[in-house]
C-alpha cells in the first residue's frame, strides 16, 4: 500500500471513530417517553404529535390532592446527601455515591479523580434546562447540580411524609428523578412544582413535566391541580 493510500486508510479510520462517538453520544440522549427508568441521560425536546399526545395521556393519569405543611421537612429524612445505599432503583449499591453516577451518565469528555472509577472531576455538560454548554471543574463544583425533578420538599409536602424511609431514599436517589443541570436555575427552582417553576428553555418543557409526571406515578405521588393544568399545558 502507498504511503498517501495508508494515510487516507488513518484518515477515513480516524473519521468512523468521530462520528462513531458522537452517534454514541446522541443515542445516550433521550426523550422521557424513551427513559422510564432514567439510566439514559439528559433530556430531549418531546415534538411529535403522537409523542405529545402520549405525554398527555401519562400527565391526566396523575392523582390530584392539596399541598400539606412544611413542617418536619429536613434534607435527612430522606437520607445521606448522595448515599449510595437506597435499594431497587438503578446504580444503587454500586460503590459510587449518587451524584457521581449521574455526572458519568449525562457528561461528555468525562474525566475521573486519578485512582478512583467514581470521583468526576471534569466534564462537558449540554445543559437540558438552559440549552447551554458547561465546561465544569470539580473546583467550581456548584456550577453543575443535580436537580430533583420531583423536588424533596415538594414530595414531603404531598405525601412523603407519611412514606417509610426506604421509600424516601429510594426517590431521593433515583436516576428517574435526577438531572444534572446548571446550578443558578437550579437554586432559582427551589422546591417548586410545574404551577411555579418551568425550565427557561420552552422547547424542553414538554420533556420536564412528563419526567415529573413519570417520577409521581413510580411512587404514586399526588400532584397539586395547578401543577396538573400547567403540566398538560406545556405538552398540548
Amino acid at each position: 500500500m502507498g504511503t498517501w493510500n495508508a494515510v487516507a486508510v488513518v484518515l477515513a479510520g480516524a473519521l468512523v471513530v468521530s462520528l462513531a462517538a458522537q452517534t454514541g453520544s446522541r443515542e445516550r440522549a433521550a426523550s422521557p417517553l424513551d427513559n422510564p427508568d432514567g439510566t439514559r441521560r439528559g433530556l430531549v425536546p418531546v415534538t411529535s404529535a403522537a409523542d405529545r399526545a402520549a405525554a398527555v395521556g401519562l400527565i391526566k393519569g396523575l392523582r390530584v390532592a392539596g399541598m400539606g405543611p412544611k413542617n418536619g421537612y429536613r434534607r435527612e429524612r430522606f437520607g445521606e446527601n448522595w448515599a449510595d445505599a437506597a435499594s431497587a432503583v438503578p446504580y444503587s449499591r454500586n460503590g459510587c455515591d449518587t451524584r457521581n453516577d449521574l455526572l458519568a451518565r449525562d457528561g461528555d469528555d468525562v474525566r475521573y479523580r486519578a485512582g478512583s472509577r467514581c470521583v468526576v472531576v471534569e466534564m462537558t455538560l449540554e445543559d437540558p434546562y438552559t440549552g447551554r454548554t458547561i465546561r465544569w471543574r470539580k473546583a467550581d463544583a456548584d456550577r453543575i447540580q443535580v436537580d430533583h425533578v420531583v423536588p424533596l420538599s415538594y414530595e414531603w409536602r404531598m405525601g412523603a411524609s407519611r412514606w417509610s424511609r426506604a421509600k424516601r431514599l429510594r426517590i431521593a436517589n433515583d436516576p428517574l428523578n435526577l438531572l444534572p443541570v446548571y446550578g443558578p436555575v437550579n437554586e432559582a427552582k427551589g422546591g417548586s412544582g410545574p404551577a411555579a417553576w418551568l425550565p427557561p428553555s420552552r422547547r424542553i418543557r414538554c420533556a420536564y413535566v412528563v419526567r415529573f409526571a413519570q417520577v409521581a406515578l413510580k411512587y404514586d405521588l399526588p400532584v397539586t391541580r395547578a401543577d396538573k393544568s400547567h403540566m398538560l399545558a406545556q405538552c398540548r
